[in-house]
């Protein structure tokens, strides 16, 4: 079963821009620089998104200079995966067993 902490990840990589940047941020780390050319987001909403994304855990960053860069973590994301796959084992299982509640 999806957990509170699940759902509220998803919530956060339903958003188009985070999820391409999550997608692009599993390629390479990248400098906000590089993020905003990538998206086509502004500056200023491309760091919106890095903040959401670091308050759920999904990025960390990396000070270089006087630019921040962000890589993924991808225990979090392995940590969805677990979650998905075991619904996906629990719909095959009631598929396999013909299982339905009564009306």
């Amino acid at each position: 079963m999806l957990t509170s902490v699940d759902t509220e990840l998803m919530r956060v990589l339903a958003d188009p821009v985070r999820l391409k940047i999550v997608t692009l941020l599993a390629h390479e780390t990248l400098c906000t620089t590089h993020l905003v050319a990538e998206t086509g987001a502004k500056q200023t909403n491309l760091s919106n998104h890095m903040k959401v994304l670091r308050e759920a855990g999904v990025v960390d960053t990396e000070p270089c200079g006087r630019f921040v860069y962000y890589k993924l973590k991808p225990e979090v994301l392995d940590a969805l995966a677990t979650a998905f796959s075991g619904l996906a084992a629990a719909a095959r299982e009631t598929i396999e067993t013909g299982r339905k509640r009564a009306c």
